[in-house]
């Protein structure tokens, strides 16, 4: 087992050398490692990834959930990071100002909250981005573009706009054809983009 946990937190180079020689992210994934070796019931962490890379937040994030699996315990996170808090955690609770504002599942929060869907398109020819744009609005009339770069369009939509999934799908596979978009992605908007809990 503690091997597994420095294989998949890639702490061999380290395991020679002193804690207090160790750069900021490797301390905090020795941390978690310890945390883990004790194969405890119930495993409290707070902020665990907080100044780590991304690629080292992810390798946290899988070994704590392989952890927890393999050990049948469970976990209280505190986290200020709603991407930790879907990575980790089959539940959340968010607190405002002290102050218990809701608890759920990920995708229960995700309804509740969130605002709609999240299009994401890559455009294989710049020049028809203006084209494209105005068939996105056609198909989802409350459309809201976030994000515009030569080859790519981020757009929120709303909830009521994208029902049924079914159409919305079908439309977007037809302006594929017809508007030089190369792919895209539609999913629910994740709980950082949801944002308002108060």
């Amino acid at each position: 087992f503690p091997c597994r946990i420095v294989n998949a937190l890639q702490l061999q180079d380290y395991l020679n050398k002193k804690v207090r020689k160790l750069p900021a992210g490797i301390t905090r994934k020795l941390c978690v490692a310890l945390s883990l070796l004790g194969h405890p019931s119930v495993l409290l962490l707070d902020e665990p990834c907080t100044g780590m890379d991304p690629n080292g937040q992810r390798r946290v994030w899988g070994t704590i959930r392989d952890a927890l699996k393999a050990q049948e315990s469970g976990a209280l996170l505190s986290t200020h990071c709603m991407e930790e808090a879907e990575a980790v955690c089959d539940r959340v609770a968010i607190l405002v100002s002290g102050q218990l504002r809701c608890i759920g599942s990920i995708q229960y929060l995700k309804n509740k909250f969130g605002k709609g869907y999240l299009l994401e398109i890559k455009v294989k020819d710049a020049e028809s981005t203006d084209v494209l744009h105005a068939e996105i609005l056609k198909i989802f009339p409350g459309a809201a573009r976030q994000e515009r770069f030569p080859s790519l369009l981020v757009y929120k939509v709303p909830m009521k706009d994208a029902l049924p999934l079914s159409q919305s799908f079908s439309k977007l596979e037809a302006a594929k054809q017809s508007c030089s978009l190369e792919e895209y992605s539609f999913s629910l908007n994740t709980l950082t983009q949801a944002g308002d809990f108060s």
